[in-house]
């Protein structure tokens, strides 16, 4: 079994790093949401690094099924559970109040992988989808799903419900699933994206990845060259930063100029658009990424049509 890279000492973060942030307190509304409705958020559970920031514009990452994980991915801070909770059927219409009173334009949904369902919760995705459609009816949704196992019917079920945006991210490189994503798989990935894309070609497809894990940069160019191959519309790559000690290490800062050059790469590859950026993640300024996007395209949006 491939052996995680893990030093006892986190490095020191480059001058690239340093940004302002605004004041906790802008971002208390929020919180109290977030709280009033019981729901969780990947941007606490993952440790984000921008919850700060987006909180403040009243954009959160909704998190689905519960705050344990049934896969080890060595570079998330969500925890592993072998036996996870069973779903709580109020939690779609729950999500729904918390984006109609945040006023949200637009949601991004995601959850932790629960490998312990049949559907691995694509049930509850659509059933998500459904109630923000009907509690706010001019919020586009993006949702950033698991890989269910590449079943067939569940990716359908979540296609069916239609978001406006599907993500599902990548993450790394194929030669670094082994000690990145053990329980997950390169090409299944892949073609989940491409089925998305084949059952309704107005979604808009997206997926990403993390750099600094070991892998080269001649590979980001190949991962690109893949998501192309399989009709992903939308890349975002951001660096990874260790969320503890016991995680993956950092191989590598990228720097700037790097990121830059990923993104012209990207579009000379073909994607409608390329977020490419240190503190880039999936789900970051995700309203703004569409919107430039679509600046670019004309692929027709699934809301409102």
């Amino acid at each position: 079994m491939p052996v995680v890279p893990v030093s006892p000492s986190r490095q020191r973060l480059p001058a690239w790093f340093k940004r302002s942030l605004p004041d906790n307190a802008i971002s208390a509304e929020t919180n109290g949401v977030v709280r009033k409705h019981g729901l969780v958020t990947v941007c606490e559970e993952a440790t984000c690094p921008n919850r700060q920031e987006c909180w403040s514009k009243k954009a959160a990452t909704f998190m689905l099924m519960g705050h344990a994980c049934t896969r080890t991915c060595t570079f998330c801070d969500i925890d592993f559970v072998r036996a996870p909770p069973a779903l709580d059927p109020t939690e779609p219409e729950r999500t729904a109040a918390a984006i109609r009173e945040l006023g949200l334009r637009f949601a991004v949904i995601t959850s932790v992988n629960r490998d312990d369902l049949d559907d691995g919760g694509a049930g509850h995705f659509a059933a998500t989808i459904t109630a923000v459609r009907a509690a706010s009816l001019g919020t586009s949704i993006e949702v950033l799903t698991p890989d269910f196992l590449g079943k067939a019917s569940a990716i359908d079920t979540v296609v069916a419900a239609r978001p406006d945006v599907y993500n599902h991210n990548l993450e790394t490189t194929a030669r670094l699933y082994p000690t990145v994503r053990p329980q997950a798989r390169y090409q299944r990935s892949l073609d989940l994206l491409k089925r998305v894309k084949a059952a309704d070609p107005r979604i808009w497809t997206k997926s990403g990845i993390m750099v600094g894990l070991g892998e080269t940069d001649d590979e980001v160019r190949r991962v690109m060259d893949d998501l192309r191959a399989h009709n992903v519309d939308i890349m975002t790559i951001g660096q990874y930063l260790r969320p503890s000690l016991t995680h993956h290490d950092v191989i590598r800062f990228v720097e700037p100029s790097m990121f830059e050059q990923y993104r012209e790469w990207g579009r000379a590859a073909g994607f409608a658009y390329v977020a490419s950026g240190p503190y880039v993640r999936s789900s970051y300024v995700a309203e703004e990424v569409l919107k430039g996007a679509l600046d670019l395209a004309d692929l027709p949006r699934i809301q409102g049509t």
